[in-house]
This record gives C-alpha cells, structure tokens and sequence, in this order.
C-alpha cells in the first residue's frame, strides 16, 4: 500500500508506475483505492463511477476500469457536503459530520464492508494489488474507524510504502513526523520510503537519506526525479504549468488588464495566430480532463478562468463550460463573477460556445432540483442559449457510448462517457449532432471504427428527452447545436478525446487547416505511463520493492 506524508505527494503516479512496470513484466497486478474523494471520475466496464486516478491505474495494468477497484468514492458538492458512491452507485449525499464525526460509524461499518468485499473478490484473480491510501495516515483526528489508510492496511494486514514531496519542502520532517504519529503496529507496517519530485545533484540529498535510514531503521526504496511535462489524468487538482517548450499549448493566467485588451481583439485581427480557448472553472468543477486534448494542444493557447478573475473574459475563440458537481450553485457562482456579461460578450463578438454535462445543463432555459440531490430543493434559471429545461433526478446515468459528431457537411467518430443526475428536455426540430449507442450493445449504429452514416445531423420530431437509458434506446440522438451554429452542448464526456473530432470542434471554432493536429490522448496516456515506468525501474530499488511483496504474501501462508 502507498501511502503519502501529504495529499499530492505521489501516490496515485507511484501506483500509475508500478502498474505498469509489474505488468510489463508479466505480472497480473491491479489497482485498489478503497475510499477516494474526488470530482473527476470515469465510467467502468461493469457500469459504475470510479475515481479518475484509478481508471488511469487500470489502464496502466493493461486493464479495463472496473467498480472493485475504488469501492468508495466521496464527490463534493460543496465544503461540507458531498455525494456517496458505493460500489459504483451514488446512495445518498452526506454532510461532513457523517463522514467523520462521531455520527459516523454507520456509514464507515457499511463503506468497510464494501471495501473488503471489493477487496477479497481481486484477491481471488490477480497476483498483486497496489493500494493507494488517501491523504495522509498521520490525520489523527480521522484515525477512528478510518477505512482509507492505516485502518485499512491493519484489517488486511498489508504492508506500507511511505512518499513524500521533496519539492514541498521539508520532506526529512514529513516522513519522521508522519511515523512518529503512527502507532508501533503501524510504524513496523512501513516497510520503506519514496522521495518524490527531486530537482539537482542526488549526491547533496546524501547524507540526509543516510541519516533517515539511521534514524527510523527503514531503507529508502528510491529517489524519483522531478518529470518536467509529464502529461496523465490529474485525479482533481487542475494543472496549472506552463509545458510551451515540450510542444504544448501554452497556459496563460488571465488578468482584468489582459482580458480587457484581449476582449477588444475580433478572430479576424487574430488571423494566423494560435487559437484562444478558455475554460470557465467554478468552485465545483468536474471532470476537466476532458480538456486535456486542447490543453497539449501544439496550436492552442489554453486558458483557465479562476475566480481571481471577475468581470470581462479575455478574447476568446472558444469559451467552454465544463462538468459540475453542483451545477446550479456554480450558475450562480457565474452570475457573481460577470462572466454572464463575458459569455454574452464573447457571443456578439462571434466566439464559439461549448458546454458539457453541467456546463450544457447551464446554457439551457432552466435547471431544477426538486429533491435537493445537490444543493437545496429548487430551480434555477439557465444562460437561455439553448432551448432545453433540465431536472436533476435520483438515478443517474452512466454509460460508455461511441458514435459520430456531424458538424455541416463533415463527420468524426466519438467515445467516451456520460456521467449525470440531469434528464434534460427539448422541443421539436432543434438540431442534434451526436448519434451515440452504448459502447459493448450489438445495435447497428456509430461506432469508434464505423461512422454512422448520415447526411444532416439530428433533428427531432416532437417534446424529447435526451438522455434515454441505453436499455431503452441503445440508439439516439444527443446534444444540442444552436441555430446560428455558434453553440454546441453535449453530455458527452470525452468529446476531444478523438483526434478527428477533436480537429473537426477545432475547424468549427476557427482553426485553419494549415495548423496542427490534435493530440491523440490516448496514445500519450500510454506513452507517459511507459515513460513514468522506465524512470521508477531507473530509480527505484526494485529488488527491495519484490522483496516487501513476497515477504505479503508469505505472511498470508
């Protein structure tokens, strides 16, 4: 089990890493989180909601994402609210206190009970299991009943790796700190350390690794360098780094100054430059890898729009509203930043408008939420760019679908996945670009490799509800294109991900042909996790690290 000193000291790259390298080398090896807390997660094969640092995990074990691999997933929706997900499936929102106060034993027993079923069905099929703790262990005001670090890895009697960030600062203080506040049964459960992120000449940590060792009686299992531009699906947090000099689009903050300036130059004036894109990010942002394609994009200067920023957007040729966890508070959270104002702006300016998942939802005429699934019972009024209402209801869809997009007389193919509570009407005759089925059904539709052949995108013939379980109508219709082509919302999650239809958004947005091409995200996914794996194999003392497993697996004789 890797645990870590902080939150963002590793863990979920260590695993990544180790994923792949085992499985390069022929091992049957999985990952295992048993309580995440994060807004960004992905749809598995069996039909659940995982975290979206797993689903990477999976993919770098040679794995398609299942529920047993994170069986607790929090997803907040706001400072002391969040969302229950248990095996896959949302059960109910909790505050904080049920969490962890002292109200909470219930739902701990029951999440336990979840996890070790999850846990004793990988056992049974693969060689190894590589734990991701959450947090830090040494939290000792969580400790009672804790189900995500030490609590776990004493019920099953695993043994621990400890990884710290070197490049926060202090890290000899975060590895001894963090042991000293464990019990003895815990201390002698950490096998070993990783030093993470280190920038410079090894030989002046020396002495300090010499010492460490001296002191708590546990070897350093590696040093891991610090990887400038190393490019996977962040598990929450947004990547803020400039990556310019690998080729990547370039990150830019934004200022009033800036924006304003900005704001005053039309496309026209632009001709021949990068295209602009900008990503509106609220309090409760999810799932905003979906942007990692326009991110690393080699022709798209990239811009994240932060709450510093109030008021007037920067010029734009492509404004995006992403997923949400609470989708009518971050409306409002719009509406007290101006960017109401900016995304009309943006509009008469003849800026291009994508929402996806919350951030379509928003751009319709209004938004309800009847049982309070997110925030209080009630009904928000949308942007009103798009003719559709949308009610928040207690099951939500999860699905992975492939199709094709069809943007005037040209088409691409789509895959990826809808996460959402929302079921969302429209009337007749709006244009629908998607034609999307579940992916793994045996209807005759669009597929990844197989297009859908049709010659005008969707339009529908009466009152529609557009998000229609797939055992319903494997088969349909989706999203919405506004009539004077200048906004398009989908529920689609992974909508750049394709190359082709990442290029045909970007030809819609503005983008000639004579710049570059999209970035194939799934092909750098596993170009970067081999390139992590060849660093952890450079770096790390893999005989030590073979050794602490088959010490496990003794102990389990």
């Amino acid at each position: 089990m890797v645990q870590g000193t902080t939150s963002d000291a590793g863990k979920s790259t260590l695993v990544a890493g180790l994923c792949r390298v085992f499985h390069r080398h022929g091992q049957r090896v999985a990952p295992f989180k048993p309580q995440n807390m994060a807004l960004n997660s992905a749809v598995t094969r069996d039909g659940g909601e995982i975290g979206r640092a797993q689903a990477l995990q999976a993919v770098a074990a040679g794995l398609e994402p299942r529920i047993d691999f994170n069986p607790v997933l929090l997803k907040p929706s706001s400072d002391t609210k969040a969302q229950v997900i248990i095996q896959g499936k949302a059960l109910t929102s909790l505050e904080a206190a049920a969490f962890f106060g002292p109200e909470s034993s219930d739902y701990k027993a029951a999440a336990m009970q979840a996890v070790l079923a999850s846990w004793h069905r990988l056992q049974q099929e693969f060689d190894w299991l590589l734990i991701e703790g959450a947090g830090s262990p040494a939290e000792i005001n969580l400790r009672q009943g804790d189900i995500a670090n030490m609590g776990f890895a004493e019920t099953v009697d695993c043994p621990v790796i400890l990884i710290a960030d070197i490049d926060k600062g202090g890290v000899f203080a975060h590895l001894v700190g963090t042991l000293a506040l464990l019990s003895e049964s815990e201390q002698a459960r950490v096998k070993g350390f990783v030093i993470n992120r280190f920038r410079g000449d090894i030989s002046l940590l020396q002495s300090g690794l010499d010492w460490l060792e001296a002191h708590t009686g546990k070897p350093v299992l590696g040093v891991l360098p610090y990887l400038d531009a190393l490019h996977l699906d962040a598990e929450d947090a947004l990547v803020q780094t400039t990556a310019q000099s690998q080729g990547a689009a370039t990150e830019q903050p934004v200022t009033a100054q800036s924006a304003r300036a900005q704001s005053e130059t039309t496309q026209s004036e632009r001709t021949g430059t990068r295209l602009r894109v900008g990503v509106l990010v609220y309090p409760r942002i999810s799932n905003h890898t979906d942007f990692d394609p326009l991110r690393l994009h080699p022709d798209i200067e990239f811009y994240y729009i932060g709450p510093t920023h109030q008021g007037e957007l920067p010029g734009l040729d492509l404004l995006l509203l992403p997923g949400s966890k609470n989708v009518r508070a971050d409306l409002a959270f719009i509406r007290q930043q101006g960017w109401d104002k900016g995304i009309a702006r943006h509009l008469r300016y003849g800026g291009k408008l994508i929402g996806i998942c919350g951030g379509f939802q928003m751009l319709g005429h209004s938004i309800a939420d009847p049982l309070g699934l997110e925030d209080l019972p009630g009904t928000s009024q949308g942007l009103g760019y798009l003719p559709l209402t949308t009610e928040l209801q207690a099951e939500k869809q999860l699905l992975n679908v492939s199709g094709t997009l069809r943007l005037g007389q040209s088409s691409a193919s789509v895959s990826g996945y809808e996460i959402h509570c929302g079921a969302s009407w429209i009337p007749d005759q709006c244009t629908q670009p998607l034609l999307l089925n579940e992916r793994g059904s045996d209807a005759n539709c669009a597929s990844a490799t197989e297009p859908a052949k049709i010659t005008e995108p969707a339009k529908t013939t009466k009152l529609a509800k557009i998000t229609v379980p797939a055992q319903i109508a494997a088969v349909r219709s989706e999203g919405l294109l506004s009539e004077d082509n200048q906004i398009l919302g989908s529920y689609l999650h992974g909508l750049f991900d394709s190359p082709e239809a990442c290029e045909l958004l970007l030809a819609w947005a503005g983008m000639t042909a004579s710049q570059g091409h999209a970035v194939d995200i799934n092909q750098q996914r596993q170009q970067q996790l081999d390139r992590l794996a060849d660093v952890l194999e450079q770096h790390l003392d893999f005989n030590k690290i073979i050794n602490i497993f088959k010490e496990e697996d003794q102990g389990d004789r």
